[in-house]
């Protein structure tokens, strides 16, 4: 199972006022539709993963900031993202960003182990602690530089990015299964939210629309490609 039921008794009533209005205001009212994606952004206590600072706008419609230069999505996008990866309970996905830890507890709602990636280690080793806390038993948490992926849990299903590559990681590409998709945010000062569904044939891209994520760190910048698409020839 992709959640311990008994965890979640112990603290879904918090705030849940305010996420169930989240959810109608900024998740369906904007066309999502998978009740799993529904139903986790509804579980989630996004309060506990932002800083206590800003506790009283964790439900708000936009990204707020965390520690390290770092921010925590914004609801309707982290929402958008997940359902546009299709995802189904007995898959395993890798999450590139591990930030706050927020994306990978609504994505351990959903599917049956969660791998996630965080480069900054002071964050990674936070989000570890959150998810012991919150008694998430599904989510895997490595401290290392994402662009090379996660060779040893490889393939996955679904593969999320939530940092801004200036091109396409080509190892994240390759450790998809046939049929898995890979949902990232490509680009500098102007980035666009990009799907990619692998066939037997290759890969299908489809631009989704426009975002503004953090940059990816690491070796993503060490050696950026003028055209990304490049990537793909």
């Amino acid at each position: 199972m992709a959640w311990n039921e008994q965890a979640r008794a112990s603290h879904l009533p918090e705030r849940q006022v305010e996420r169930d209005r989240m959810v109608d205001e900024q998740i369906i009212a904007r066309g999502i539709k998978h009740e799993t994606v529904i139903s986790a952004m509804r579980q989630v206590p996004r309060h506990r993963f932002v800083l206590v600072s800003q506790s009283s706008e964790a439900y708000n419609d936009y990204p707020l900031p965390i520690d390290y230069h770092q921010t925590i999505s914004q609801p309707y996008i982290v929402a958008f993202m997940t359902d546009a990866l299709a995802l189904g309970p007995k898959n395993k996905v890798l999450e590139i960003g591990t930030g706050s830890g927020y994306q990978a507890a609504v994505l351990a709602h959903i599917v049956e182990r969660v791998c996630t990636i965080e480069i900054v280690e002071p964050l990674a080793r936070r989000a570890e602690r959150k998810f012991r806390e919150l008694q998430y038993g599904n989510i895997y948490v490595r401290s290392d530089d994402g662009y090379q992926g996660w060779p040893e849990e490889a393939p996955f299903d679904a593969i999320i990015l939530t940092a801004a590559p200036e091109h396409i990681p080509q190892p994240l590409l390759e450790q998809l299964h046939v049929g898995g998709r890979l949902i990232l945010p490509v680009g500098g000062e102007s980035q666009n939210l990009v799907l990619f569904h692998r066939t037997e044939e290759g890969y299908v891209q489809r631009q989704l629309l426009p975002v503004s994520f953090v940059p990816m760190t690491g070796q993503a910048r060490e050696n950026p490609l003028s055209n990304w698409e490049n990537d793909l020839q």
